[in-house]
Order: structure tokens, then C-alpha cells, then sequence
């Protein structure tokens, strides 16, 4: 705890050194843009929160995040900002990842090419790292290295150093706020006995669904645009937690694990894939987040969009009977061989499961709440399913062959070393290069 304690500290005193104007770029100017470059959970968790806090932003603050590798997403963003006003974050546990690390040196370059000196890179590029000497050897100072550990996953870190990005964006009070959210979570799962206890029935709920009445998939469809991004969040906090196939004896596990995590906000959701929800061949519990209380009541908007949020979880409840239909039908005045043709299309079997999550209002302290309430879900299920929630061997194999193949890109020679499917289409790409 003493550890975590400092880092928070420096946090705490970088946030506000930064928001105050008191940290200066090298040629004496406060900093306006912050670039966090990450990827995964080193950038998911920043990119969510800020998107679902943005009416706590520094107004004189603006925050971008750079993931991909496609060189396409660090060139469109540099664009918009000035070296002597901006601040990049690198955000890596190991300085390795490959993209990070590759936009990184993109954004270093870049930096060097306006400002000139290596001098100045300590006053524009911050490390949240544990590796101390790849941060020195990238030009960073080592008092701007924010540390996190080896027992902090990617996808649950958002809480560590790698929530800078946010504390520097809302300000370090919100911050502390979304912290003191999550412990309030922590404590409800930590003492509350398992019936009344919220991450525990929603991680039943959810099991239930999925392993007795065969549901591949679960739907997060918040009713608030600034929670847009809630449902990417999820995708890897749950799916990269739980998407095991051999249990913690590693043997194949003979049952369903986790489910596919999907969804967007509402009312956009209604005018997309609802239709599959309602009508389709597919069983989808969904979940269904509201605010009772707008950041931005303006006019009728907000009431319209929890009349549609009520709208559709008792609709998804109770469907429509055939002969409610043809009742409906009657009082428009269709003949009876209009009802007759069209009934079957009108009917909504209903029955279909949702969980709705009414809060009051879109806060820090309250979202802090929400992420804690699905990480001790996804943990739970994890538990009953036996399997590990905590590695993600899964995404390691494509990385190898990437290594593999990048050097092959480059060279002149036709490629025969892979399947004939890999082959012809690396093949084709050197083609295309060539011709262009």
C-alpha cells in the first residue's frame, strides 16, 4: 500500500501541476493537449471514462488517444496539436508493446523534428511503466515515470497509473471520486451475503443465460451518449478475461465460458439491431443503463429517452400475443385478410431477459461504481466456470506470427513458407506495393 499510496501522490501533484499551468513546455507555455499512447487496457479504460465524464473536463485541457498501429490514427491526431503545447503519455508496464511503442517513436520523432533538442523531451513525454530503463533510454526523465505492477492487469488499470490521462482530464478530485466509487463496490461485494449482493446476481444471471438456455451473447446498452464507449470497455474486460476453452487443472472445459460482449447507446441501438433482440431466432439478455438525470436537460430530450428505456425492457417482458395483434389491427380498420396476411410478422414472443440499471445521475463516483459492479461479475464467473480470469494467453500467438512475417513484407523474394491461403495473400500485398 505504501507504493500505491506514493504513485497516487504523484498523480495527484502532476494532475494538478498540469491542469494549474504551472508544468511548462520547453519553450515556457502551459500545456492544452495530452496524447495518450496505449493500447488495450492501457487505453480502453481512459478513452470510456473520459468519453463518460466529459462533463467534468478541464475546460482549457483537450485529450487524445492514440492505439493502433495503422499509422493512419497517430497522423490524423498530430494534426490537430502544437509541440510546444502538447504532452504525450506513454503508456506500457513493459516499454515493449509493439504498437505503443512504434507510435511512440512516431510521436518522439515528430516532437524532435519542431523542437530540436532531446533536452526538451522531459517536458513533453511522461512514462506509466515499471521498466525503468527503456523509459530512460526513450529520453524520458525517471521522475516522470508513474509506476504500476506486475499484479495490475491491463484490462482492470484503469484505477493505477494508467488513469492519469483521466486524473489530468477531470482533474484529480473527480478522480479520487471514481477511486472512492469502485471501493464503495469493492465493499458491497466484499460484505454483502450472496443474495442481495449485486455483482454476484448479475454473474448468476448472466451464467443462467448462457449455460442453461444456450445465449451466446449479452448486450450493454447504456441510455446516456457519454457512456458510448462502455459496451468497447467491456468487450475486453469480459471477453478477454473469460474467453477460456481449458479450466485452472488444464483440462478442455465441457461448457460454455464467456459470452460475446456487445452493444451501443440508446436510442441509436433501437434503429439498428433491436429487431434481432425482439423478433430474431437468438436469445439476448441485454443490459439495459440509465441516468434518471441529464448532464443536458434540454427541452423533452431527456424524458423521450427514458420513456424509450422503459419502453423496450417491457416490451422485451411481455412481447405482443397474436391476439393483441389482431385486436390492433381491428381498431385501424384492416380487413380480415390484411390481418390474416400480416398477424404472424406482429406478433413478439416476448419473454426475452433484461436487467435494467437506473442511477441518478452520470457521475464520477457513480461510474466508478458501475465498473467495479461488472469486474466483480466477470470475476465471479470466472470462479464458477473454473477457469483463469487473469491471463490472456489468447492474443499472444497472432503477435508471434506478426514477428514472423513483418521481415517478409520487405524482402523481394515470393513467399512459400505459410498456407497456401497466407501465402497468396501476402503475395498479392507485395504485388499491389510494386505496382503502386
Amino acid at each position: 500500500m505504501p507504493e500505491v499510496k506514493r504513485v497516487l501522490a504523484q498523480m495527484k501533484d502532476f494532475s494538478e501541476a498540469l491542469i494549474s499551468g504551472s508544468w511548462k513546455g520547453y519553450t515556457g507555455k502551459a500545456i492544452t493537449h495530452i496524447v495518450n499512447i496505449g493500447i488495450g487496457g492501457s487505453d480502453l479504460g481512459p478513452v470510456m471514462v473520459t468519453e463518460a465524464l466529459k462533463p467534468y473536463k478541464v475546460p482549457h485541457i483537450t485529450t487524445h488517444f492514440v492505439s493502433n498501429v495503422d499509422g493512419t490514427h497517430m497522423a490524423e491526431t498530430l494534426k490537430g496539436v502544437d509541440p510546444e503545447t502538447t504532452l504525450f503519455m506513454i503508456a506500457s508496464k513493459t516499454f515493449t508493446t509493439q504498437e505503443t511503442m512504434t507510435n511512440a517513436h512516431t510521436a518522439r520523432d515528430w516532437f524532435l523534428q519542431k523542437a530540436g533538442s532531446e533536452e526538451y523531451i522531459k517536458k513533453h513525454f511522461v512514462a506509466l511503466s515499471t521498466n525503468t530503463e527503456a523509459v530512460k533510454a526513450f529520453g524520458i526523465d525517471p521522475k516522470n515515470m508513474f509506476a504500476f505492477w506486475d499484479w495490475v492487469g491491463g484490462r482492470y488499470s484503469l484505477w493505477s497509473a494508467i488513469g492519469l490521462s483521466i486524473a489530468c482530464t477531470i482533474g484529480f478530485e473527480n478522480f479520487q471520486a471514481l477511486l472512492a466509487g469502485a471501493h464503495a463496490m469493492d465493499e458491497h461485494f466484499r460484505r454483502q451475503p450472496l443474495e442481495k449482493n449485486a455483482p454476484v446476481l448479475l454473474a448468476l444471471l448472466g451464467i443462467w443465460y448462457n449455460n442453461f438456455f444456450g445465449a451466446d451473447s449479452h448486450a450493454l446498452l447504456p441510455y446516456d451518449q457519454y457512456m458510448h464507449r462502455f459496451a468497447a470497455y467491456f468487450q475486453q474486460g469480459d471477453m478477454e478475461s473469460n474467453g477460456k476453452s481449458v479450466d485452472r487443472n488444464g483440462d478442455p472445459v465441457p461448457y460454455q465460458t464467456g459470452p460475446i460482449i456487445w452493444g451501443e447507446p440508446g436510442t441509436n441501438g433501437q434503429h439498428a439491431f433491436y429487431q434481432l433482440i425482439h423478433q430474431g431466432t437468438k436469445l439476448i439478455p441485454c443490459d439495459f443503463l440509465a441516468p434518471a438525470i441529464s448532464h443536458n436537460p434540454l427541452g423533452d430530450h431527456h424524458p423521450k429517452l427514458l420513456a424509450n428505456f422503459f419502453a423496450q425492457t417491457e416490451a422485451l417482458m411481455n412481447g405482443k400475443t397474436e391476439a393483441e395483434v389482431e385486436a390492433e389491427m381491428q381498431k385501424e380498420g384492416l380487413s380480415e385478410k390484411e390481418i390474416q396476411a400480416l398477424k404472424a410478422y406482429k406478433v413478439f414472443e416476448g419473454n426475452r431477459p433484461t436487467n435494467s440499471i437506473l442511477f441518478k445521475k452520470l457521475d464520477p463516483r457513480t461510474l466508478g461504481s458501475l465498473i467495479a459492479l461488472y469486474e466483480h461479475k466477470i470475476f465471479v464467473q470466472g470462479v464458477i466456470w473454473n477457469i483463469y480470469s487473469f491471463d490472456q494467453w489468447g492474443v499472444e500467438l497472432g503477435k508471434q506470427l506478426a514477428k514472423k512475417i513483418l521481415p517478409e513484407l520487405t524482402s523481394e523474394a515470393q513467399i512459400s513458407t505459410h498456407d497456401s491461403s497466407t501465402n497468396g495473400l501476402i503475395n498479392q500485398y507485395k504485388a499491389f506495393r510494386k505496382e503502386a
